[in-house]
């Protein structure tokens, strides 16, 4: 993602389209000959930097600079570099081409996401939890179960992205205010020609077409659709970041931590989850940012103003910058999770009689029980449970005042099985297969060429 952002990517990106755009004007019949389009190619990838720059200083316009640039090195083309466009064919068409290719590089990065969480949900599918509702224990889960909606919000991005890279287009050749009016010159007013041109350019950059209309730019909703979206990814992220931040701080599940790694400065025992903090971190930055394009469209003036452009050059740049980090971190935290099954059994152990009261009393009723008695019964010993582990008490003991208690005529046998974890997951271990098999595996079958075998890397 730094490459294709980077400064050597974008100005040869821009050399590469003034040798597409001299190419089909050849193509067209304009006077441009192949020795000057040759001349363009020798020098497309080493740019002269320093004349760029020298050039900039003096003229204040960065086109126009390397439009210089370029003729000092292809002196016999220099008169026909840039024919008929404005900055914007160099500006946005890159643009396009640096979003197109970050929104590949997501791509790879959320369908590896998706393949690493598949295999984590099959792996622990039938494994009991404790599911929360407002961080207070609720009913069950599995572990596997709980993955699964990490992974349905990736299915989402994923289906977002993707038509974002397929609707992506390019400006191509539409001129100083969109009319096309230069090009129309060029070519005599022969509009045929001006309209085969805009495809020829398009299909040497790689794309199957330009946008019909335009200002002098492409309209901005573009960049806001796309950002946008990689702040939906974000969103995914940071939501399974605190997830796993919870899940660290119980101690059931933990994100890698190396044996040379430091939690703390000061407190040498310190496990931080530093990963998915940093995931957290990162995801605020681009959810922000998405407002940086939003209002960048909303403020456009007519045919173009140049307001957006140093946003802009900030604003992209950093959102794909930001994913593609968060991308990198989620990935490597997926790929080596820490499941701690024993500690997951204890807290299942302290708070699943309270959640199996409920069918002790239902079993108590069909043995000829009255239920408002068994409810009194059984809220008289959860009481009392409750007091003992906010004094101290180590182990919930509901269970066991329950069979001891004559009254409701269930011995430690029978209220045990009627608490066995696997009876309050519901259709967790079937919701998992099922979603996996439906869902997601046609998904990753059509797509396996784009999964990285190697885990994402945390530069630190």
């Amino acid at each position: 993602m730094s490459r294709v952002f980077s400064s050597d990517f974008k100005f040869t990106t821009w050399r590469k389209l003034w040798i597409a755009l001299a190419e089909a004007e050849r193509e067209l019949g304009l006077p441009i000959t192949e020795e000057q389009i040759a001349e363009l190619r020798a020098h497309a990838d080493t740019i002269n930097y320093e004349e760029a720059e020298k050039r900039e200083r003096e003229v204040r316009h960065d086109v126009m600079a390397h439009v210089h640039a370029f003729g000092l090195q292809a002196p016999g083309a220099k008169g026909i570099i840039h024919l008929g466009a404005t900055s914007a064919f160099v500006g946005d068409n890159t643009d396009l081409i640096q979003m197109r290719e970050g929104l590949r590089i997501m791509q790879r990065r959320i369908v590896t996401l998706i393949a690493r969480l598949r295999d984590f949900a099959w792996r622990w599918k039938s494994t009991p939890t404790l599911a929360f509702t407002h961080f207070q224990p609720a009913q069950m889960t599995t572990v596997g179960k709980r993955a699964t909606l990490w992974l349905h919000d990736l299915l989402i991005d994923l289906h977002e992205l993707e038509y974002r890279l397929d609707q992506i287009g390019l400006l191509g050749v539409k001129g100083a205010t969109g009319t096309q009016a230069s090009f129309l010159k060029l070519f005599d007013g022969d509009a045929e020609k001006v309209r085969k041109l805009e495809l020829l350019v398009a299909a040497k950059a790689g794309f199957t077409r330009s946008y019909p209309v335009s200002g002098q730019t492409y309209t901005r909703k573009v960049d806001a659709q796309i950002v946008a979206t990689l702040g939906g990814f974000a969103q995914s992220a940071s939501k399974f970041a605190f997830d796993m931040r919870l899940l660290q701080h119980m101690r059931e599940i933990e994100e890698p931590f190396e044996e040379s790694q430091i939690g703390s400065s000061a407190m040498a025992y310190k496990r931080n989850p530093m990963r998915a903090e940093r995931i957290d971190s990162l995801a605020r930055h681009l959810i922000i940012n998405t407002q940086n394009p939003a209002h960048t469209a909303a403020t456009q003036w007519f045919e173009r103003t140049l307001d957006d452009s140093a946003n802009r050059r900030i604003a992209i740049p950093e959102a794909f910058l930001a994913a593609d980090s968060i991308a990198l971190l989620y990935d490597n935290i997926v790929g080596g999770l820490v499941v701690h099954e024993e500690v997951i059994e204890a807290n299942v152990a302290r708070e699943l009689p309270f959640i199996a009261t409920e069918n002790i009393m239902m079993e108590g009723v069909r043995r000829g029980g009255d239920r408002q008695q068994l409810h009194e019964r059984v809220r008289v010993h959860s009481m009392a449970a409750v007091d003992a582990i906010k004094s101290g008490a180590q182990h919930n003991d509901l269970l066991e005042r329950i069979a001891s208690d004559p009254a409701i005529e269930l011995n430690d046998d029978d209220v045990r099985a009627l608490a066995r974890p696997s009876e309050f997951v519901g259709l967790s271990p079937e919701q998992v297969g099922w979603f996996l098999e439906s869902d997601v595996d046609p998904i990753l079958a059509s797509r396996r060429n784009l999964v990285a075998d190697e885990v994402g890397e945390v530069r630190v």
